[in-house]
């Protein structure tokens, strides 16, 4: 390990559209311009479209490129199987949709060379194509959340952030969702990110977030997407953050 500056783990699970529109094909075009060596994890979730097909086609002319068949368990899982895999230095999660660019590692990485454990990107307040009522919401829950854990941080909900590999080992294996192993059915929203902060800074790593861009860019047509169901899980993850923290003492 070490040979490796950066591992990008991509979750995917049923992606199928956003993979025709040219994902891989985009980060491709990013890292190969960078001096800093790489690798991208495709870490496949169970899909049950054409993904896996779609994927192995399209890496097929771009080394460094891999692909992880896993069982179907969840964003969390699909991750975690990604970083057990990756060689790197600091590993990266970022979405397949790429509604964070990949390009925009490059306000990440200064940071992390600093010194930093973790560094997260944040979607600010002007998030293209988010429609107004997910923009309130998002303001009341971050005004909510931030009552009780993680103050300091604005946007634990980005998927944008990246790790020192030893930090995300130390970590992932702590998530409730892979400790307890629910049943995943189909595509799901999950606020594992809160509890993954929440943790990071529980160890004592140091935490460091910068404004990126966001635009959604989602292509994806099998998505289950509910507001409220969305904002009900996170609510409830939060929850269960602190009583796990009352217990703790």
């Amino acid at each position: 390990m070490g040979s490796v500056y950066l591992s990008v783990v991509v979750p995917c699970y049923n992606e199928e559209e956003n993979l025709l529109h040219g994902a891989l094909e985009e980060m491709a075009a990013y890292l190969t311009a960078q001096s800093f060596s790489w690798e991208v994890i495709v870490s496949d979730d169970g899909s049950t479209d054409h993904s896996r097909e779609v994927i192995k086609q399209r890496i097929s002319d771009k080394p460094g490129f891999s692909l992880l068949e896993n069982p179907h368990g969840g964003k969390p899982s699909a991750v975690w199987y990604g970083i057990q895999a990756a060689v790197g230095q600091f590993v990266l999660f970022t979405d397949m949709d790429q509604s964070t660019p990949l390009n925009q590692f490059d306000k990440l990485k200064p940071l992390l060379d600093a010194g930093y454990d973790v560094v997260i990107g944040s979607r600010g307040t002007e998030r293209e194509n988010f429609p107004l009522y997910r923009r309130v919401g998002s303001a009341v829950f971050r005004s909510f959340r931030r009552l009780f854990i993680l103050r300091h941080i604005s946007d634990t909900q980005c998927g944008f952030k990246a790790f020192k590999i030893d930090a995300a080992r130390a970590v992932f294996p702590q998530l409730e969702a892979l400790q307890t192993k629910p049943q995943a059915k189909g595509w799901q929203v999950t606020a594992f990110d809160v509890e993954l902060l929440y943790l990071s800074e529980r160890a004592g790593y140091r935490i460091a977030e910068v404004v990126v861009e966001w635009s959604n860019r989602d292509f994806a047509l099998n998505k289950n997407k509910s507001y409220w169901r969305e904002s009900r899980h996170m609510a409830d993850q939060i929850f269960r953050i602190l009583l796990r923290r009352m217990r703790r003492g």
